[in-house]
């Protein structure tokens, strides 16, 4: 069976794709009203939920693939603000790639490190249901504590597709049951903008109005046949919070010069390591199934690999700045540039889609966003790929500033799956 390899996802991201044609005989699919105004199709294939066992290739493939864009998007501008969610962007083009043949999904697989096309769609179905079994709630005032901790970790898929056009059915099928997405039907001929408006709703809504503009005037065309989108959306509080007394006003040495910024402070055991020119800690959420880690050093930082595998606990007197950035950006040519070139020409072979009309994809959108202070982190993602036709106790306490520019991941950790990453150049430049 000839298909691509693709990775994974998460987030806090949404995806949309554009398909410029659909069509071919899709068989007899499920047509239900979804309460919008609008008629929805569904694969016959009900969705079935896969266990977080599953998820090893795609969190494998996601996280190399994490390691590959980062760099790319940090030579675009080496001395920018950069948040991304790696596993939004990878859903997205994994559930392009479901309908992609011949040379086209070759390419895709190899950008996206799939090295097994015949399982990948179920190892991303583990990595969301690992993602679903990071939520959960805890009432602080059993322990003599106040309020309430949580974790909120959502990944969404849908698929917004030409009404009346006939798309094939086992492309719907996978996305059915694999990725639980219904496709909605829009009409794009007649009027784009309404479709790109509930697109745009949609994405408002599971980001919890993080992103309330995924794709801006003018992406959606009287060419889009269909749209994939994935959102993915992360409020979670600290294990242990940052004292708020103890925040204070400190200099960061930003690329373009120091600035000021609200440094927050804790010393306490945390996972910590080291290199030549380098630190890292490693910062556990409530629960412990989610984790921020940050590298920060003078020079080329290291990989997340590197970083993950040499942590260790022992006392860390952290200093860290509070931040709140954002990263819109469209990745055709980033991802043109990393070896799947052919998707984007009229060379594409996107036959498992659609056989009546020859498709293409046009763009690929991203949007994230991330806001880290003393009581946890709240996040956002979305893409949108655009188609068209054609431990040592008795060691002293280890000092580390983050008062430079640094590298962050955001993982799950069952899996390892990085859900964000980025870097922050400049605290103070908010989103």
């Amino acid at each position: 069976m000839q298909r691509r390899t693709f990775l994974s996802l998460l987030a806090l991201p949404a995806i949309a794709q554009f398909l410029q044609a659909c069509g071919s005989d899709s068989g007899s699919q499920n047509n239900v009203n979804n309460g919008a105004g609008r008629s929805s199709l569904r694969g016959l294939a009900p969705h079935t939920t896969a266990g977080p066992t599953d998820a090893a290739q795609a969190s494998t493939a996601i996280n190399a693939f994490a390691q590959d864009l980062f760099d790319r998007l940090v030579a675009v501008d080496p001395t920018a603000n950069l948040v991304f969610s790696p596993a939004s962007i990878a859903v997205a083009l994994t559930m392009t790639a479901v309908g992609a043949r011949g040379t086209t999904v070759a390419e895709m697989n190899s950008v996206l490190h799939i090295e097994n096309d015949g399982t990948i769609d179920r190892s991303i179905n583990g990595v969301a249901t690992a993602l679903s079994n990071a939520n959960r709630t805890r009432d602080n005032s059993a322990d003599g504590g106040t309020g309430t901790s949580s974790v909120q970790l959502t990944i969404a898929n849908s698929l917004w597709g030409q009404s009346g056009l006939s798309f094939e059915q086992a492309f719907l099928d996978v996305l059915s049951s694999e990725y639980d997405a219904a496709l909605e039907l829009v009409d794009y001929r007649t009027d784009p903008e309404a479709a790109r408006a509930a697109i745009n709703e949609w994405v408002n809504t599971q980001t919890h109005e993080r992103i309330p503009e995924l794709l801006a005037k003018g992406t959606i065309t009287s060419d889009a046949r269909l749209t994939l989108v994935n959102a993915i959306y992360l409020k979670a509080n600290w294990d242990t919070a940052f004292d708020p007394t103890l925040t204070v006003d400190a200099p960061f040495h930003a690329p373009a010069g120091d600035v000021s910024v609200k440094m927050m402070h804790t010393e306490r055991d945390l996972a910590y390591a080291e290199g030549t020119d380098w630190q890292a800690v490693n910062i556990p959420y409530v629960f412990g199934v989610l984790a921020f880690t940050v590298a920060v050093g003078d020079g080329t930082l290291p990989t997340g690999d590197e970083v993950f595998a040499a942590l260790a606990e022992r006392p860390v007197d952290l200093g860290m700045p509070r931040f709140d950035i954002g990263t819109s950006i469209n990745l055709t040519d980033v991802l043109a540039g990393m070896g799947m070139p052919t998707a984007f020409t009229d060379r594409a072979d996107f036959s498992g889609i659609t056989q009546t009309e020859p498709l293409a994809i046009g763009a690929v959108i991203h949007q994230a966003n991330i806001t880290v202070d003393e009581v946890g982190t709240e996040a956002a993602a979305a893409t949108a790929v655009v188609m068209v036709g054609t431990s040592a106790p008795v060691d002293p306490p280890v000092t580390v500033t983050v008062d430079r520019p640094f590298t962050f991941w955001l993982r799950e950790t069952t899996t390892g799956t990085i859900v964000f990453m980025g870097r922050v150049n400049d605290p103070t430049t908010g989103r």
